[in-house]
């Protein structure tokens, strides 16, 4: 092999510039496909195309990984309970919040080629960097454990028991990390990720009043009669089926994982620019797929398995109701492969042991240790008799909107610090669509607080 331009591309900047004898099996993948960028960028034909093709993956994953299987069931459960109205501006809004941040993240990842972990340690110290891994920890293991919750109700349609499903999506999981190559593992990751456009042709199938929709999206329709706490709780779940921690320290590492360089934030603006399109999109053919069940009288408590398909099957016929089925497992299972990296990810950081899905399984034991062993928990808890599903989905992600705060805090610290960001630091646009993002999270989190209070 030809070292000198292997090295020219490596994507660490302490690896840069070593002896052959030095390169580790992660440089040395990761410059491949750094020569690989180089290419397409020499080349007249099809450039943007190639080059987008090579860059999509960390923005298009972290938003179609969040639309898990508790987002998923959260925004049918949305359209199921108030149908087309104030919820729909509700679901879409957030995804134009969770591009600020993830762009800002995306930037972070590419400039200092550092995880988000690490430089929460580096920079904030060992107190600040334990509490950041504790409220990581907790939010990605029940949420971890919601995936399979989903591939399970999902599953159940075509009558697969629960331990078979659970069993089998921990298959897929474990076949998924075991690449020993990033771009394998992403390029796999991004085929499942396609599945997640299966919920629009579903809305299509709902057959919902076009002109109430677009009239939702324009006007924004009043608040919904009902108890607060109720209106509360849904408003922060759908919130918290956007915007999760989980998704900032995944793609930071993710983009470092790839590669990804100061000259390549733009593109890698595309990639999360995309991902936000399509996830929107399909978040919201999520909520009007379960309209029928709401213009019906039926009420979205009922579905205590998460049996959205089977109960929607009368009025989007049993093509719509598989769809929909196909879909939810996709969904449990990308967010499965993707947030057990990110807490690999974390960990694999923190500890200061390989951290790389470039890395065989054989010389970075504790980084999928940590990718398989968190899986396995998460899905042994799901096969716990009587939990209530949808319930326990919800406060997921809710509980993943309160967690968001403090991650925002020190997302923008680091991203306004000219130590570590030299000229790509936040400008003062983004400065303020990220204060608003956290202004507008803190603001639900204290009104679902004082709901509670007077419940």
């Amino acid at each position: 092999m030809n070292w000198k331009p292997v090295q020219r591309e490596l994507a660490s900047p302490v690896a840069a510039g070593a002896s052959p004898a030095e390169l580790t099996h992660e440089d040395i993948d990761r410059a491949a496909d750094r020569l690989r960028v180089n290419r397409a960028r020499a080349a007249k034909r099809l450039r943007p195309l190639w080059l987008l093709w090579l860059f999509v993956g960390p923005g298009v994953l972290v938003f179609l990984g969040e639309n898990d299987a508790p987002s998923m069931l959260s925004y049918a459960t949305t359209g199921a309970r108030y149908g087309i109205g104030f919820f729909l501006p509700i679901i879409v809004v957030p995804f134009a919040m969770a591009f600020v941040i993830q762009e800002m993240t995306m930037r972070l990842g590419a400039v200092t080629h550092r995880g988000h972990a690490e430089l929460i340690f580096d920079r904030f110290g060992k107190f600040w960097g334990t509490f950041a891994m504790a409220d990581l920890v907790l939010g990605n293991f029940l949420t971890l454990a919601m995936e399979f919750v989903g591939v399970r109700a999902g599953a159940s349609y075509f009558g697969v028991r629960p331990g078979v499903a659970v069993g089998l999506a921990l298959v897929v999981v474990f076949a998924a990390m075991l690449t020993g190559r990033y771009w394998t593992w992403e390029r796999l990751a991004l085929a499942l990720a396609a599945l997640n456009l299966l919920f629009i042709p579903v809305a299509l199938m709902a057959h919902p009043p076009w002109h109430a929709v677009s009239g939702a999206l324009v006007t924004w329709s009043p608040l919904p009669h009902g108890r607060a706490l109720d209106v509360l709780v849904l408003i922060m779940s759908d919130l918290g089926a956007t915007v999760t921690p989980w998704m900032v320290f995944f793609q930071q590492s993710a983009v470092v994982d790839k590669g990804e360089q100061p000259r390549d934030i733009t593109i890698g603006r595309v990639d999360t620019l995309v991902g936000m399109g399509l996830a929107a999109v399909c978040g919201l053919a999520a909520a009007l797929a379960a309209t029928p069940l709401f213009l019906h009288g039926m009420s979205a408590a009922a579905f205590q398995r998460g049996e959205f398909a089977q109960a929607l099957r009368p009025w989007i016929g049993n093509v719509g109701a598989t769809l929909f089925a196909v879909g939810l497992i996709e969904a449990g299972l990308l967010a499965a492969i993707t947030i057990s990296a990110s807490s690999a990810y974390a960990f694999g950081e923190v500890l200061n042991v390989g951290h790389s899905l470039n890395w065989p399984v054989r010389k970075a034991v504790p980084f999928y240790l940590v990718l398989m062993g968190s899986a396995a928990l998460a899905a042994g808890l799901v096969l716990i008799p009587h939990v209530p599903l949808v319930a326990i989905a919800l406060v997921v992600n809710v509980l993943a909107a309160l967690e968001m705060p403090p991650v925002l805090v020190f997302l923008l610290m680091l991203v306004n610090d000219r130590e570590l960001m030299g000229d790509q630091v936040n400008d003062r646009g983004a400065n303020f669509a990220a204060i608003a993002v956290v202004v507008i999270l803190v603001l639900c989190g204290l009104a679902y607080a004082g709901a509670m209070l007077v419940s």
